[in-house]
C-alpha cells in the first residue's frame, strides 16, 4: 500500500476558517449521506467476496477496486477535515484528487486459512492491539491538530512533524482496514511511518 497526502508548501487560511466553521455542512453532510449507501453497497461485495475468496483463493478483481475506491473517496474528505489538504473533495470511487492518493497492489492470491483467522479470531489478534494504540494516537493527533490549526492560520504553513503524525494515523487505519478487508496477507506494522517497500 502506498498512501500519498501531499505536504503544500503554503495552505489557505481562508480554507481552513471555511472549513473550520461550514465544513460539516458543504463536504460532511453531502459526502457522508452518500457514501453511508456507496459503503453500504461496499459492505454486501465484501461478503460476496468472501466467498468467492473461500472457494477460489482469488479476491475479485472488479471488487477490489470499489472497495479501494471507496478508500480513496473516505480518504479525500479525511484529508480535508484534518486540514492536511486543501481544495473540495471530489465525489464517486472513480475520482481522483492532485493532493491525495492511495495505490493498494491487487494480490494474484488470498490465503484462504489465514482469512477464516482473521474472521474468527481477527477481533483478537489485530483489532484489539491495534485500536487500542490507535484510540491513544487519535487524541495526540487530536491535539496535534488543534495546534496545527492555529499555526496555519498565523503562518499559512503546517509544521512537518505534525503533518507526519496526521498522515500516519491515516495510514496505520487504512493498513489495518486493508488486512482485515482481507485485500492484503501482510499483517499490519504497529507503525503509521511510511515503509521502505511502500516509497
Amino acid at each position: 500500500m502506498k498512501l500519498t497526502i501531499q505536504h503544500q508548501e503554503r495552505y489557505s487560511r481562508g480554507e481552513l476558517l471555511l472549513r473550520t466553521l461550514f465544513g460539516w455542512i458543504y463536504i460532511l453532510i453531502p459526502h457522508v449521506f452518500i457514501l453511508m449507501f456507496v459503503s453500504l453497497w461496499g459492505a454486501i461485495l465484501q461478503f460476496a467476496a468472501f466467498w468467492v475468496i473461500l472457494f477460489t483463493g482469488r479476491y475479485p478483481q472488479s471488487m477490489f477496486e470499489f472497495q479501494v475506491g471507496l478508500m480513496k473517496w473516505s480518504l479525500r474528505v479525511n484529508a480535508r477535515m484534518y486540514n492536511v489538504s486543501d481544495g473540495y473533495p471530489a465525489f464517486g470511487i472513480n475520482s481522483t484528487d492532485e493532493n491525495t492518493d492511495l495505490v493498494v497492489p491487487y494480490p494474484e492470491k488470498v490465503n484462504r486459512g489465514l482469512m477464516l483467522i482473521r474472521l474468527f479470531f481477527g477481533i483478537f489478534y489485530v483489532y484489539l492491539p491495534h485500536m487500542f494504540i490507535l484510540i491513544f494516537r487519535a487524541w495526540f493527533v487530536g491535539i496535534l491538530t488543534f495546534l496545527a490549526w492555529w499555526i496555519v492560520l498565523f503562518t499559512a504553513k503546517y509544521p512537518d512533524f505534525m503533518f507526519d503524525w496526521v498522515t500516519g494515523q491515516i495510514r496505520w487505519q487504512l493498513r489495518v482496514s486493508l488486512y482485515m478487508m482481507y485485500m492484503t496477507d501482510t499483517y499490519p506494522p504497529f507503525t503509521g511511518d511510511e515503509l521502505p517497500d511502500e516509497v
